[in-house]
């Protein structure tokens, strides 16, 4: 399978279509049926104890899964998370950025599932797991 976005359409996708979380997220790595995500933690990220909170943690393997798919399958920006199944395991570093190395496991006409491990830049042990169902919608025919 090949990529039909490269790197840097899928940023000016990011800016266009959300621009409320644009500037929280830099695209790292992108391969086919795979995307390294990186969420760019500042103040607003944190929790009491100066940690990561789960929202955030969530946001990043959300969106990372959800570029993965539009890497591969173009802008389709309809597309929507339909499950979503979350496990915390570590204690994120404290004001360290997140990355999530995300991949898809299977991309169908209407159906993908990916899965995304979450490290604090510099940790070699996850922080959380995710893996998410997306519904795809379907291409516009040419009329």
């Amino acid at each position: 399978m090949q990529l039909r976005m490269t790197i840097d359409e899928l940023a000016e996708f990011i800016d266009r279509e959300f621009p409320q979380v644009a500037d929280q997220f830099a695209i790292d790595r992108l391969a086919p049926m795979e995307i390294d995500l990186r969420l760019k933690v500042d103040h607003r990220h944190l929790r009491p104890g100066g940690t990561v909170s789960g929202p955030s943690m969530f946001t990043l393997a959300d969106c990372a899964i959800y570029l993965a798919i539009l890497g591969m399958i173009g802008p389709r920006a309809l597309a929507v998370t339909t499950n979503a199944s979350f496990d915390f395991m570590r204690k994120p570093a404290a004001n360290t950025d997140l990355v999530a190395k995300t991949r898809l496991l299977k991309l169908g006409r209407s159906l993908a599932v990916g899965d995304a491990l979450l490290y604090s830049v510099g940790q070699e042990a996850p922080v959380a797991r995710a893996s998410m169902t997306y519904a795809i919608p379907p291409e516009k025919s040419a009329e």
